[in-house]
C-alpha cells in the first residue's frame, strides 16, 4: 500500500489490508488461538528455555522463610531486610529470622512526609506547574524507594524484630492509608504556599509545618499503630554443631546478651527428666527492654553504611565510573541525596560474583515485569518468547530501554545464590522475591545472565568487593540530576 501525506488517520481500506495479512499466516492463527485462550505469557512459553534453566546453583546462600509484602510497595525495604536477616541468622547461628517491616514503614511514611512538605517550602516561588514541583507533588509519601533510603531510616530509628511490631492491615495492604495521607499533605502544602503568597516567613512557615505533622503522626499511629521505643528479645539458636550463634559478643564486641543451657551430665536424672518434660534446653539470646537502635548496633553483624549502590546505565549521557546525585530524592530531611555509582556491565557483574562467592547476598533493583513468569519463577528472554508469538523483533537494548523509559527500575530483590559454569562463568542467578512462597519455586526465581545484564539497574554492593576504579569514583564530586532525569526510577 502507498501512503499519502496528507493521510493520517486509519483508513477502512488499511484495516482490511492488515487484516487480510493476518489471516493469511498459519502462524498468526496458531498464535492468537494460543493467545487468547490462555494469555499471552502462557502462550509464549518456551519449555526448552524452562528446561534450560534450572533451580539448581553452585553458589546459594541458606536464607530464612520467604516473606511476603503483600498488597503494598514495600519491595525495597523488604529485599534490604532480608539481606540483613541473612547476616543475622549465620552471625547468631539462628534456624530463622524476620525483621518488623511495619516498623520501618512507619518511620519512612512520616519522614517522607516531612521531607515532602519542606521540599514545598524549598520550591515556594516555583509555578505549581513547574516540573520541579509537579515532580516533587506527585508522590508525596508513596510505599516506594531505594536502598539508601533504608540506610536513612536505620541510621536514625535502628531495627526491630518482626514479633516486636507485627504487620497491620494497613502494611499489608497500604493504598488507603497511603491515598489519605498524600491528601492531607497536598492540602499542607496549599496551605503553606498560601501563606507565603500573602507574606508569611519561613519560620513561621516551618512553626506550621510542625503542627501538620502532628496530624501526620496521628494519621499514621492509627493506621499502623504506635512503634515501640523498647522491647525483649528472645531467640533460640539452632541445636547443631554450629557453635557461631553462641558468642554473646556483637561487631563492636560488647556484651550483648545473656546465654542459658543445662550443664548436667547427658546420664544424670535431672537431664533425663528435662527431656521428659520437654524442656527447650538450647542456648538462648535474651535481651530486656532493649532499643531498637541498640538492637540494630547489637545484633546486625554488619553496617548499613559500608555499602555502596552501584548502576549499570549504559546511556552516552551517563558516563562510567561517575558518582550521580538526585535531587530532591531523600526520605529523610538533612540527609544526603540518594548517590549511585554507574560502572560498566563487567564491573557490575563481577562485583555481584564476588560478593555472593564470599558468603553475602545482595539487594538489587531491576525491571520485573520483563520477560517474567511469576507462576514458574523465571526471568529469561529465551524462555518469554513473545518475539515468537507475536511475529516480530524486540531491538531496544538496555541503553534505549532506559532512555525511553521502557525499562525502568520498579522492583527490589535478593540475590542469594549464582550458578558458575565450567569456567567460572555465571550463566543463572538465584533471586529471593517477597511475593510469598506461592509464587516461582517457594519463593525463589531464577534469571538468565542474559536478562541479568538487560534489566537489573542497580545493586548494592559492599565496599570490600569493589574495584579500584569504583572505590576512585566514591572520592569524586556527584554530578547532580533532576529528579525526572533518566537513571533509576523507586522500587514498588
Amino acid at each position: 500500500m502507498t501512503a499519502s501525506p496528507s493521510n493520517r488517520a486509519i483508513t477502512a481500506e488499511e484495516v482490511h489490508h492488515y487484516s487480510e495479512a493476518f489471516t493469511a499466516d498459519r502462524a498468526n492463527r496458531v498464535a492468537a488461538n494460543a493467545a487468547v485462550a490462555s494469555g499471552v505469557l502462557s502462550a509464549a512459553t518456551s519449555y526448552q528455555g524452562l528446561r534450560e534453566l534450572p533451580h539448581e546453583f553452585s553458589v546459594e546462600l541458606k536464607q530464612g522463610s520467604i516473606t511476603n509484602q503483600e498488597r503494598s510497595g514495600r519491595c525495597w525495604m523488604f529485599a534490604a531486610l532480608n539481606t540483613l536477616r541473612f547476616e543475622v541468622m549465620h552471625r547468631w547461628n539462628l534456624e530463622d529470622f524476620e525483621f518488623s517491616e511495619n516498623y520501618l514503614f512507619f518511620w519512612d511514611k512520616i519522614e517522607k512526609s516531612n521531607a515532602y512538605l519542606e521540599n514545598v517550602l524549598d520550591t515556594l516561588d516555583d509555578s505549581t506547574e513547574s516540573r520541579l514541583f509537579q515532580s516533587i507533588n506527585e508522590y508525596p509519601a508513596e510505599d516506594g524507594g531505594w536502598w539508601q533510603m533504608f540506610v536513612n531510616l536505620v541510621n536514625k530509628y535502628g531495627l526491630v524484630p518482626k514479633s516486636a511490631y507485627p504487620e497491620s492491615a494497613n502494611s499489608r495492604n497500604s493504598d488507603a492509608f497511603t491515598q489519605y495521607l498524600a491528601a492531607k499533605l497536598r492540602e499542607f502544602a496549599s496551605a503553606l504556599r498560601d501563606r507565603h503568597s500573602k507574606g508569611a516567613g519561613i519560620n513561621e512557615l516551618r512553626e506550621e509545618k510542625i503542627r501538620d505533622m502532628e496530624v501526620i503522626y496521628r494519621i499514621c499511629a492509627i493506621s499502623l499503630g504506635e512503634p515501640p521505643e523498647h522491647f525483649d528479645f528472645l531467640a533460640r539458636v539452632k541445636d547443631d554443631d554450629d557453635k557461631g550463634g553462641t558468642d554473646d559478643k556483637d561487631r563492636t564486641g560488647t556484651g550483648s546478651a545473656k546465654a542459658a543451657k543445662s550443664t548436667e551430665s547427658k546420664d544424670s536424672p535431672d537431664t533425663d527428666a528435662i527431656k521428659r518434660s520437654g524442656t527447650d534446653t538450647r542456648l538462648q539470646i535474651c535481651a530486656y527492654g532493649i532499643t531498637p537502635l541498640d538492637f540494630y548496633r547489637r545484633y546486625v553483624p554488619v553496617d548499613v553504611n559500608d555499602y555502596v549502590t552501584l548502576a549499570n546505565v549504559p546511556m552516552a549521557s551517563r558516563a562510567y565510573n561517575t558518582r550521580y546525585r538526585i535531587k530532591y530524592s531523600t526520605n529523610v530531611a538533612e540527609t544526603e541525596q540518594l548517590e549511585f555509582v554507574n560502572v560498566t556491565l563487567d564491573a557490575f557483574h563481577k562485583a555481584a560474583v564476588n560478593q555472593l562467592t564470599a558468603g553475602h547476598p545482595i539487594w538489587f533493583a531491576c525491571d520485573c515485569m520483563q520477560y517474567s513468569l511469576r507462576k514458574d519463577g523465571i526471568f529469561d528472554r529465551n524462555t518469554v518468547r513473545v518475539d515468537e508469538l507475536f511475529g516480530t523483533e524486540f531491538t531496544f537494548d538496555k541503553a534505549r530501554g532506559l532512555e525511553y523509559g521502557e525499562r525502568p527500575s520498579n522492583h527490589a530483590m535478593t540475590l542469594t545464590g549464582v550458578n558458575l559454569d565450567k569456567d567460572g562463568k555465571a550463566d543463572r542467578w538465584k533471586v529471593e522475591n517477597s511475593w510469598g512462597k506461592d509464587t516461582g519455586k517457594d519463593g525463589y526465581y531464577v534469571a538468565s545472565d542474559d536478562w541479568f545484564g538487560n534489566y537489573v539497574t542497580e545493586l548494592v554492593i559492599r565496599k570490600d568487593y569493589l574495584d579500584s576504579d569504583t572505590l576512585a569514583a566514591l572520592d569524586t564530586a556527584p554530578v547532580e540530576l533532576d529528579p525526572w532525569q533518566p537513571l533509576t526510577r523507586p522500587c514498588r
